[in-house]
């Protein structure tokens, strides 16, 4: 009880400042209490492309910084769906051999069996769904841990991906059609670059102006409405320089704007549904969220669900950007990068705690990593330690940051 009075008394302090000195003191105010959000990962951004640029001057070029953005885009999706998973308190090790199969399914009936690329597409990405609907209900029905089903699918799954590709063990698919076009060659005009600037400052104005109406119509503390416009002016200037920026060679592609759109969608699913909220109780205390009404097994089943279909997403978009399916696609590092990500972009391994926007923030660390010591002519070796140690960093920050928050009654 005296936790949460202290709680209440921070937030309508907090409710009080005005203007830009209020939003700085809101936000150390709650890193203070443990609730660090995205700050670990945004600063972590910052010194890994301090450093990159001062060893490579390449690095932060207009070029390459679309070249980052593009290859972010296929393992970022598959990020996503471990962010749902992972605000459960559970794990999908299956990801990458589902993104391969999806590849491989998509090539063979688009290529091989010549249906229309959209039913191809379809197919792929309705067997991604079926099968984390198959892992939901050894999971609710059995009890089997997830790691253990999730491990058995990674065999299975890429058993069945060299199976499905056969003695070819490879599959072109044609660089003149529309999923490889819109992979590697489209790129959004300029002129709508920055009206979806403009828009994604309107829609985070509008969106926190009425959750701020909701608030104070409940009785409890809200932002300020300089704070919201501050925020949204940032927001505005940021976009508007990276628009700008990127359009210095080929500007922002539409594969990486539809990933974007994906994480703005979840976050909305996440942040202001009864399904959202659902899940994050799920994710912080099973039992209590079972006691309070909530279906805790059909929580689990769309989650695994949006899990394994984005995977399938992610396997299609890195299909098209190689312009081909084969044996390695999904393997390698791709199951690793896709957890990682979403673990340094914010998600908590013990649930309860992460957003959509961990998937975006995280992938594009790994990817600044990857390409970064990729323009120094380092051996891979390198990027896989460095990426561990980020990951390890990024699990510490969140334990310490797990434990603030239990001792100022946050938890």
């Amino acid at each position: 009880m005296n936790s949460t009075l202290t709680t209440d008394r921070q937030d309508e302090r907090l409710s009080g400042r005005e203007g830009l000195r209020g939003a700085i003191a809101d936000v150390v105010e709650r890193a203070r209490g443990g609730d660090l959000g995205v700050i670990p990962v945004v600063v972590g951004l910052i010194v890994i492309w301090t450093v990159l640029q001062i060893l490579n001057p390449i690095f932060l070029s207009s070029a390459n910084l679309v070249n980052l953005t593009l290859e972010s885009a296929a393992v970022g999706i598959i990020a996503l769906g471990i962010v749902c998973v992972l605000l459960v308190g559970q794990i999908d090790l299956s990801v990458g051999s589902v993104s391969g199969l999806a590849g491989a399914v998509l090539a063979v009936l688009f290529v091989s069996n010549g249906l229309p690329v959209w039913l191809a597409i379809l197919a792929a990405v309705i067997m991604g769904a079926v099968i984390g609907w198959l892992y939901a209900q050894l999971f609710n029905r059995f009890g089997v841990p997830s790691f253990v089903i999730t491990m058995a699918g990674l065999l299975a799954f890429l058993g069945l991906q060299l199976y499905v590709l056969g003695s070819k063990g490879s599959i072109n698919l044609p660089f003149d059609s529309a999923l490889v076009n819109f992979a590697q060659l489209d790129f959004v005009p300029p002129w709508l670059s920055y009206c979806f600037a403009v828009i994604a400052a309107i829609w985070l104005f509008a969106s926190g102006y009425l959750h701020a109406q909701e608030r104070r119509r409940a009785g409890l503390s809200s932002r300020s409405l300089s704070t919201l416009i501050i925020r949204s002016v940032a927001l505005l200037a940021v976009l508007a320089f990276v628009v700008y920026y990127l359009g210095q060679t080929r500007g922002v592609g539409w594969m990486f704007v539809f990933f974007v759109a994906l994480v703005l969608i979840m976050h909305y699913m996440l942040s202001r549904t009864k399904w959202g909220r659902a899940v994050y109780a799920v994710g912080g205390n099973v039992e209590a969220a079972r006691r309070a009404g909530i279906n805790v097994k059909a929580v689990y089943t769309s989650v695994f669900v949006l899990c394994s279909s984005f995977a399938a997403v992610g396997g299609i978009l890195a299909a098209a950007r190689l312009a081909a399916a084969n044996q390695s696609s999904g393997a390698g590092d791709v199951n690793l990068n896709a957890i990682a990500a979403a673990v340094i972009g914010g998600t908590s391994l013990f649930g309860g705690r992460g957003t959509a926007f961990g998937a975006l923030l995280g992938i594009i660390v790994i990817q600044s990593i990857s390409s970064g010591l990729t323009l120094l002519n380092l051996d891979s070796s390198i990027r896989f330690m460095v990426t561990g140690i980020v990951l390890l960093l990024a699990v510490v920050v969140d334990s310490i940051a797990r434990k603030s928050r239990t001792s100022h009654g946050r938890a």
